[in-house]
């Protein structure tokens, strides 16, 4: 049967071997029988740059690869965490990059996929900063600082994350309504897709007086998280993580 398969925010590290096995099952069984996969941003806990030597980023980047060598294309879009991901990474991936909004013909259903982040302005310390690390400047430059350096950086950048998570109001981190609709408008879609606020769900909502859904993927911190979409329908899956 025909099927299009979309992930999010596995937020892939070494110190996480469980997700890495679970991502890797389910390469190996499900992803390379789709019609296409698509990873929505937050691959990775974080990408210091196409550069980084890492077993982890190898290991992933062959998964893909041989993924989209029998037949089935890999297409990603950045997330908060991983937007340092690269032609490089891509291009050893045999995955295509996409821009951080897309509309794609999914059965005859023109669908808007995103990582999420943009939905969440409700959020406007977060949205200035990323506005920031989008500079092209910034990045050009944060890529010439010596591997260790950038490390430090990153590990700083994720313990002021943690920290700013624990005083913000789950409101303020979930997507503002209006802004959904209003790029569910801009883009002439009744169907949207996206990860980053780990709270899986399919919620209706009408555009323009006509029905339409808007599904959130879910993270694989607990389980992995899965949309399966088919001509038929749509179905959110989860499977639990492998022990140890």
């Amino acid at each position: 049967m025909s099927r299009t398969l979309f992930i999010a925010d596995l937020h892939l590290s070494a110190g996480r071997p469980d997700i890495t096995a679970a991502f890797l099952r389910f390469m190996q069984e499900e992803a390379n029988q789709a019609d296409a996969l698509y990873v929505l941003g937050d691959l990775f806990e974080f990408s210091i740059g196409d550069d980084e030597p890492s077993a982890l980023n190898d290991e992933v980047a062959a998964a893909f690869k041989a993924c989209a060598e029998q037949g089935t294309p890999v297409y990603f879009i950045h997330g908060n965490r991983d937007f340092m991901v690269g032609r490089r990474f891509a291009r050893e991936a045999g995955m295509r990059l996409l821009p951080e909004h897309q509309v794609i013909d999914l059965y005859g259903e023109p669908t808007l996929i995103m990582h999420g982040d943009t939905l969440c302005i409700d959020d406007a310390g977060y949205q200035r900063y990323r506005r920031i690390t989008r500079w092209g400047w910034l990045q050009w430059l944060f890529l010439r600082l010596p591997l260790s350096r950038r490390m430090g950086i990153a590990d700083g950048i994720r313990s002021k994350s943690a920290q700013s998570k624990e005083v913000k109001v789950m409101q303020v981190m979930d997507v503002n309504q209006a802004e959904v609709e209003r790029q569910m408008r801009r883009y002439k879609v009744r169907s949207l897709i996206h990860g980053h606020t780990h709270r899986p769900a399919i919620h209706q909502l009408y555009i323009e007086d006509e029905p339409a859904q808007r599904i959130v993927l879910g993270d694989w911190y607990t389980q992995d998280s899965v949309l399966v979409v088919t001509p038929k329908g749509v179905e959110l899956q989860s499977r639990t993580l492998p022990a140890g």
